[in-house]
């Protein structure tokens, strides 16, 4: 065992491991790492297999060296996403998620023994991180077959290049463990990834090649079961610093299921040819509105998707502080489908300063990865999961910083609604709501309108594909959680009801009422909400929406001199909506929240949480939601 490891305090099983294994490296700089990801020859392709029993020689991934960095793909379409029901718990700490015991019907200390063996007998290549990022991380250790070198090369682009020698001797809080052939020889072919918990130390044990669910989805649980302990939050958000043509600063955190527009808070305004944006289609006429907007603010972003709420960063009374959790981004590019669609990201990819890592993307050795090259599923159409590791260094103007937060979105994807199909597509464009109900859309989190996720179950693809909607549980990060909703719940609330000088403001994207608008709605709520800055909103520019779960709609916006038409702000009052289908619509929102939040009223459940849970099942009106938790405007 090489000198650095032996320093480490290590879990005797594991040390037993290092120590029996072969050959271990620990590499010294990223370069070296990024050498072994092609293989022992370092040449210009390397497949990644095993020897299986029972299935001979089997092929998890290929890896091609490319101008621009390594392209990795899977030969099995099941392998190049993630699959959302491989969380497995192997402890007896609390928790919702299903337990490796009950799945399996026998424990999982003979697996974690017979994985521990198996990598006993490879050669191994040993990484160091800190979960969490460079600053704020806890420090971890992953231990993977030196043929998957290209896995711990993506998991240290996310979380940061820290070696051995930079870190004082330590106990590993989290350690990642990667072991392919269990997929097939314990797991029917499946995606597995099992967590292990103590008090002390989170050991997630991958037994698949695609990083989602472990190198970036586990180390996001491995953050949540840490903060859960210490009392603190990873959000699942972005967020980003805008600046007003007036040089005014505004930190907007933007939160939601999948689709509810994270990635788009960050991204620029779309415009037409002509310069105007187009805010809405209507779906029954045709009849497009646009507005004009002279100049628009300037986006430096802050985090992209795992936010770091720690305690240790939160000095600004009233406000909650981010900042990143992770040092690189595990970026989808399915929106790019040809050159010139984001030409600063595009650049950044085809020009990095270091070599990238690419996932599902096609690559030929000696040629440039290009990010709209998507590698073609069996079916013969792209892979709608192609992703590049990038690091946050390489994106213009990003703000490494703990930032405060002034305001919090949450963004819902919304359907069509008109008379003749009414539904719950109704939000307006913009809804200014108290903590309490915040706290309500947060706990729901709900994804509609056509958006399953990738790798969604079958059931829930077919329900959203219908109109339905389904849960994506507390924070939109309970997929990622390995303890209890409760739990969570708990901690969410004080996390919003502690910012009581934040605004906390409700966006839909894909439709209001009968316009299709895309993510239009939620780039102008931006744009607007950055112009006002620190300002109020008059009372008088507020009444309470007709669907109490809104809150408060604005009676009048107005961006650079121009009016958003009123409709806009209100559906129901739309032609193609009225009272009656806006009022339907309401009805199948607040049934589908009645039948989600039931599951909440335990004795666990903080009162104040309860008293709000029990306003929405009671049918309360916004002063209900009022006199417990108060307004910022």
């Amino acid at each position: 065992m090489p000198p650095a490891l032996a320093a480490l305090t290590l879990p005797p099983a594991v040390a037993a491991a290092l120590a029996a294994a072969p050959k271990v490296t620990v590499p010294a700089t990223r370069a070296e790492l990024y050498g072994l990801a092609l293989g022992p020859e370092g040449g210009d392709t390397f497949d990644v297999v095993y020897q299986v029993p029972g299935n001979g020689v089997v092929k998890e991934a290929d890896v091609v060296r490319c101008k621009n960095g390594i392209a990795v793909n899977y030969p099995e379409d099941y392998m190049r996403r993630r699959d959302p029901d491989c969380m497995r718990i192997a402890d007896d700490r609390p928790t919702d998620k299903p337990r490796f015991a009950d799945v399996y019907g026998y424990p999982f200390d003979e697996v974690k023994t017979e994985t521990l063996d198996w990598l006993a007998g490879q050669e191994l290549v040993v990484v160091a991180f800190r979960a969490g990022g460079p600053q704020y991380g806890y420090p971890s250790l992953a231990i993977c077959p030196a043929n998957t070198a290209f896995f711990a090369l993506a998991l240290v682009d996310l979380q940061g290049w820290v070696t051995l020698d930079e870190l004082e001797p330590y106990a590993p809080r989290s350690i990642l463990y990667v072991a392919p052939p269990f997929r097939h020889t314990r797991f029917a072919g499946r995606q597995v990834v099992v967590h292990d918990r103590t008090e002390t130390l989170h050991e997630i044990f991958a037994y698949n090649l695609y990083p989602g669910p472990s190198a970036k989805k586990g180390v996001f649980s491995a953050l949540l079961d840490i903060g859960e302990q210490e009392g603190w939050i990873t959000a699942h958000a972005s967020s980003v610093r805008v600046t007003t043509p007036y040089e005014n600063e505004t930190v907007i955190m933007h939160e939601g299921a999948s689709g509810g527009g994270k990635s788009e808070m960050c991204q620029d305004i779309r415009r037409q040819d002509d310069g105007r944006i187009l805010l809405g289609t209507n779906v029954v006429s045709g009849e497009p509105y646009v507005i004009n907007l002279g100049e628009s603010s300037a986006l430096a972003p802050v985090t992209d998707d795992m936010t770091l709420c720690h305690s240790a960063i939160q000095t600004v009374p009233g406000k909650l502080v981010v900042a990143d959790a992770e040092d690189g981004w595990f970026v989808r590019v399915d929106n790019l489908t040809a050159y010139g669609e984001d030409m600063h990201f595009e650049r950044a990819c085809i020009h990095p300063d270091v070599p990238l890592v690419f996932f599902n993307i096609q690559g030929v050795p000696g040629a440039t990865c290009l990010p709209w090259e998507h590698t073609l599923d069996s079916s013969g159409k792209p892979c709608p999961n192609p992703r590049v590791v990038i690091p946050r260094r390489m994106i213009d103007d990003v703000v490494s910083e703990p930032t405060a937060v002034d305001v919090r979105t949450f963004g819902v994807r919304m359907p069509a609604s008109t008379r003749e199909h009414p539904t719950y597509g109704i939000m307006g464009m913009m809804h200014v709501v108290p903590p309490a109900l915040a706290w309500l859309w947060r706990l729901i989190a709900p994804r509609g309108d056509k958006n399953p996720s990738i790798g969604e179950s079958q059931a829930q693809t077919e329900k959203l594909a219908t109109g339905g909607m389904v849960s994506e549980g507390v924070g939109s990060y309970w997929p990622f959680s390995t303890g209890t909703k409760v739990a969570a719940a708990n901690l969410l609330l004080a996390q919003l009801v502690d910012a009581s000088a934040t605004r906390y403001v409700l966006t839909p994207n894909q439709h209001i009422g009968a316009y299709k608008v895309g993510f239009a709605a939620e780039w102008l709520t931006r744009e607007y909400l950055a112009r006002r800055g620190g300002g109020k909103i008059r009372m008088d520019k507020l009444t309470p929406a007709r669907c109490p779960l809104f809150g408060y709609a604005l009676t009048e916006v107005k961006i650079d001199g121009q009016l958003v038409r009123p409709t806009f702000l209100r559906p129901e009052f739309q032609s193609q909506v009225g009272f009656e289908a806006y009022d339907a619509g309401a009805k199948i929102l607040t049934d589908f929240f009645k039948s989600e939040l039931a599951q909440f009223l335990t004795e666990e459940l903080d009162p104040l949480g309860r008293a709000i849970i029990e306003v929405c099942l009671r049918d309360g009106d916004l002063d209900k939601y009022l006199a417990l938790t108060p307004l910022r405007v």
